[in-house]
């Protein structure tokens, strides 16, 4: 369970890491790298960043060795510009997000294809046996008990007659 004071100064070090991002460090490797995420530990010492690299995967093990060689002057700006007695440590991960949504994208698009087929299958179809195999009442049955309720009342009115 995460506090206030957790999630105010994991977006404050968000905003922090995505400023100094976006004024440039000094290196070449790093591609086109955006922040998606920061969670700090409960103590506040820790803070895994989570980031996304646009690009090919070469740019995105570029931009990770430019990020870990760039950590100890993240930390230092963020510490600088954060106010807190503790500066808590950079860790920068990689965010397969992504990937992942796009490979889920993949996934449904491949399902709503197998099912169009499937719907395609069905529509020339026909029942192997009866269109609906359930059994039911049969109908003559209700006008036999109707015709027995009918009978009963006529028995019970010959009976009154009689007396």
């Amino acid at each position: 369970m995460s506090s206030e004071r957790q999630a105010r100064l994991a977006d404050r070090i968000r905003v922090l890491i995505a400023e100094r991002l976006d004024k440039g460090l000094r290196d070449p490797r790093l591609g086109f790298v955006t922040i998606t995420d920061v969670r700090v530990t409960g103590d506040l010492q820790h803070a895994s960043v989570f980031y996304t690299v646009y690009g090919s995967d070469q740019e995105r093990a570029d931009s990770a060795a430019a990020l870990t060689s760039a950590t100890g002057m993240l930390r230092s700006e963020v510490g600088r510009r954060l106010g807190v007695r503790l500066t808590p440590t950079l860790e920068f991960i990689h965010d397969a997000l992504p990937e992942n949504a796009g490979h889920i994208e993949d996934l449904l698009r491949e399902a709503r294809e197998r099912d169009a087929a499937v719907a395609g299958l069905a529509t020339g179809a026909h029942y192997a046996g009866d269109a609906d195999p359930y059994v039911k009442p049969r109908e003559d049955d209700d006008a036999d008990s109707d015709a027995a309720g009918e009978s009963a009342d006529a028995d019970a009115a010959d009976d009154d007659d009689e007396d």
